[in-house]
């Protein structure tokens, strides 16, 4: 991957902060403001077992407006949705030995322009996924987590600007 363009680090004290992310997230993908930006996007979400990024995930596509149960991708490898004709995926690349399992599965044809994607472990496809517009690295940092937010195209930067830790 090229180098960001821009970065926020943010320290997410508890896991109601990270709701609170997800929650903010949610609102920049939805593209509520659709003038100013067309909804979609793509989120690498990574870091060590226990950091949190399913927690992100599920926050994020509930605060999007899916009902009903979220299940985890971790054995399924993808978990879809759709909210007005706007398509959420959520994938988990956890179990992959070979990074060439992601180009096998099929998945490129599911990376639309307009779609959410969040993709756990994306490290696990090695080089062959297309640059996410935001990579989300979740560390731990003594009893919460820091968030370090890097911006890989200009939809990401424009997303980072409006995430600022004065937010919820």
């Amino acid at each position: 991957m090229s180098r960001p363009s821009a970065t926020l680090t943010l320290t997410l004290a508890d896991e109601a902060a990270t709701v609170a992310l997800a929650q903010r997230l949610a609102h920049l993908l939805r593209g509520d403001d659709a003038a100013e930006r067309p909804p979609g996007g793509r989120i690498h979400l990574r870091g060590e077992l226990g950091t949190g990024k399913t927690t992100l995930a599920r926050a994020l596509l509930r605060a999007s407006g899916i009902q009903g149960r979220i299940k985890s991708p971790s054995y399924a490898l993808l978990e879809s949705y759709n909210i007005s004709n706007l398509y959420f995926y959520h994938f988990d690349f956890y179990r992959f030995s070979d990074a060439q399992e992601w180009q096998d599965a099929g998945f490129r044809e599911l990376f639309d322009e307009n779609a959410i994607i969040l993709i756990e472990w994306p490290e696990q496809a090695g080089t062959r996924l297309p640059p996410p517009d935001l990579d989300i690295l979740l560390e731990h940092a003594g009893t919460g987590r820091r968030a370090s937010i890097d911006a890989y195209s200009d939809k990401g930067r424009l997303w980072l600007t409006q995430l600022t830790p004065s937010g919820p």
